[in-house]
């Protein structure tokens, strides 16, 4: 492949990879829904602790979708999973995540809102885990990586997983603010749309699973 060939195939094929990473997973992840149990666990912390345990959240949810993201393919062929099996059953554990969004369910058990209330260090878990990366968003990843076709397309995927780590990152940061002057109405209808994006997401990666069987 000639040097023109091979700019030409990273502009096309990174920017959709990048993209259709970015999309699939950033309403999934949902920072804007973690701000406000940020904040409440966060409480009794300076601004100084609560920014850098938004940065060390965002460098655990980077890290964590990376990391399941180039071993999907060897979990999958360890456990003799195909691509469709995944694909469907990581669409219900999405749709579960979508329903309780709807239905304004919390993302966490009382057992670990409890838990994390008492904790020095909520950055991995229940933030990190699982409340951002959760189940729902490392089985999207490890599909989209068993699709993969290229060491360009797994660039792209790095590029957008990084991209939302960014997001979560400045989100919880700033976040904050924009939450209080919205007020709980404003924050649950958001909420409530992300939920029905991610309804819509699980119903296709579903669909495709079926349709993958035949």
């Amino acid at each position: 492949m000639t040097a023109p060939n091979v700019v030409a195939h990273l502009l096309k094929t990174l920017p959709a990879a990048a993209s259709a990473t970015f999309l699939a997973l950033f309403p999934i992840v949902n920072p804007f829904g973690g701000v406000p149990l940020f904040f409440s666990l966060t409480s009794n912390s300076s601004a100084e602790d609560r920014n850098r345990t938004a940065l060390k959240i965002g460098i655990y949810v980077t890290a964590i979708l990376i990391f399941f993201m180039f071993l999907g393919r060897f979990v999958l062929s360890f456990f003799g999973i195909s691509l469709p099996v995944l694909m469907i059953a990581g669409g219900l554990i999405v749709a579960n995540t979508a329903w309780g969004m709807v239905t304004a369910s919390s993302r966490i058990t009382a057992a670990e809102t409890h838990e994390a209330s008492t904790k020095d260090d909520i950055s991995l878990t229940p933030m990190a885990v699982p409340i951002l990366s959760g189940p729902g968003s490392i089985g999207v990843v490890m599909g989209l990586a068993a699709d993969a076709d290229s060491k360009v397309a797994y660039l792209g995927m790095v590029i957008a997983i990084t991209a939302i780590g960014l997001a979560v990152y400045l989100l919880l940061r700033l976040g904050g603010p924009l939450v209080e002057r919205l007020g709980p109405c404003a924050t649950g209808a958001i909420n409530r749309i992300f939920g029905f994006l991610i309804l819509a997401i699980a119903v296709q990666l579903v669909w495709d699973g079926v349709a993958d069987f035949k």
